[in-house]
């Protein structure tokens, strides 16, 4: 075979292997690459967020029951305590001074209530003694009236013996009298008794107010005051004198603010997990148990209702989650996140959540039935109606397309969604990029790219 020939075929091949790699390339000009992902069935959490601070469920502040000078503190801020332990005390020269007066008039009175039975008991005696002494006299008037009817005796010695008579009848009547004030004594110098020994409890009450005690086991959070300070009480419209604050830890809170547009979806009971800044990769499990019902303003924190402004700004609700175990970790103003389920659903249909779109649903049908290409139609002024959806692959010829689909959604995940209708398990979808999502349309060619989308950067900055 001679040169010329030889050049003429190789020639002739790579005109047909130009005229295949045009073809190729042309027919590849109009594929779009997109990410993509399938359809599948998982475990779906729908959570809430909320930021807040660690609370007590039950603190008080400990407050001046007595006025004085503080004379002693016995604990400081960080210390745990029991029920009954004394936290501090204030002078207590006067209630002190006040009990012992008032005991000293105690051991009076029981002195004279001793005294008063003893002339109780003497003019019990004296009745008796009276009583005999009438029943002697009784009789001898007996037989001095019997003698005298008998004219046996003289008038003179009669009167003598009925004198005699009504002298011991008035001297019984007059010493039953006595018995009488005697137990009248007795029973006044009882009450004066038990009027002092009421009053020594008011006395006692006052000496023990010198004393603070801690109400309940909990944690000394704050001693806002010093010894030697001194102490006022609280009046109407005035605050006393705080000595310290005292929180319960035995039932810890995370009381934190969720968003208005997420509060729909919490309720009583639902499970949270909160996290602590300051103590990173610990996780309290814990339950919502309270949902504010009035709106709290995001840049004060002021309720709406009592709010005076109206400017319109983002608004919080309050959400209280009790952790279900305590720690000694835990201190009370830490700031924490609480993450609250609001919906589990198992094994349930899910998609990425930014595979979702919204289209004009018979735009986009027209569109896969002309492979992509407007069909020619009149311009209408009426907005067109967007239908909630996403872009399945289909195999169309020997090319991969896509499909607008409409579909009913349910609760939303972290990055995952729940789907009601229109998809199956394992339909592959249009996943991204969003610059392609943003402008993908029904019919086009699309091949599968599924690299990570390059992170752009501003070259000004």
């Amino acid at each position: 075979m001679s040169a010329k020939k030889i050049v003429l075929i190789v020639l002739v091949i790579l005109v047909l292997v130009g005229v295949v790699a045009g073809t190729i390339a042309y027919s590849h000009s109009n594929v779009t690459p997109v990410a993509t992902g399938k359809a599948v069935r998982e475990d779906l959490l729908a959570t809430v967020s909320g930021t807040g601070q660690i609370k007590p469920k039950t603190y008080v502040n400990v407050g001046a029951t007595s006025f004085g000078r503080i004379t002693h503190l016995y604990v400081k801020e960080g210390d745990h305590v029991k029920a009954g332990t004394v936290l501090a005390t204030v002078e207590n020269v006067q209630p002190e001074a006040t009990v012992a007066a008032q005991q000293a008039t105690i051991a009076a009175s029981k002195t004279d209530i001793t005294s008063y039975i003893a002339a109780e008991k003497t003019a019990v005696a004296n009745v008796d003694e009276a009583k005999a002494d009438l029943e002697q006299k009784t009789l001898d008037f007996g037989r001095s009236k019997q003698l005298y009817n008998d004219k046996l005796i003289a008038k003179q010695d009669f009167d003598a013996k009925k004198a005699a008579y009504d002298m011991a009848v008035a001297t019984l009547a007059q010493r039953q009298a006595a018995v009488a004030q005697a137990q009248a004594q007795t029973d006044s110098a009882r009450g004066h008794s038990d009027q002092a020994v009421a009053a020594q409890r008011a006395n006692y009450d006052a000496l023990d107010k010198t004393v603070s005690r801690a109400p309940f086991d909990g944690l000394v959070t704050n001693i806002p005051v010093r010894e030697g300070e001194t102490v006022v009480l609280g009046i109407q419209n005035s605050e006393g004198s705080t000595l310290m604050t005292l929180a319960d830890m035995s039932n810890i809170t995370a009381e934190v603010k969720v968003d208005e547009t997420d509060i729909v979806n919490v309720a009583l009971g639902q499970p949270a997990d909160v996290t602590v800044d300051a103590l990173p990769g610990k996780i309290f499990k814990g339950h919502v148990t309270e949902v504010g019902d009035q709106a709290l303003l995001r840049t004060t924190g002021v309720a709406t209702s009592q709010s005076t402004t109206g400017t319109e700004e983002a608004k919080d609700f309050k959400v209280v989650v009790t952790l279900d175990q305590t720690s000694d970790e835990l201190r009370p103003g830490l700031s924490c996140t609480a993450k609250i389920v609001t919906a589990n659903k198992p094994n349930t249909l899910t998609i990425p959540i930014q595979s979702l779109v919204q289209r004009d649903l018979a735009a986009e049908q027209a569109l896969f039935t002309s492979h992509g290409k407007a069909p020619a139609t009149t311009t209408s002024t009426v907005k067109p109606t967007l239908t909630q959806g996403v872009y399945l692959l289909v195999k169309d010829s020997d090319k991969l397309r896509v499909k607008f689909i409409p579909v009913t959604t349910g609760i939303t995940g972290a990055t995952d969604i729940e789907v009601l209708t229109g998809l199956k398990a394992d339909d592959e979808i249009v996943t991204g990029h969003y610059k392609v999502l943003r402008s993908l349309k029904s019919g086009t060619a699309v091949k599968r790219d599924n690299t990570a989308e390059p992170i752009t950067t501003d070259s000004s900055s």
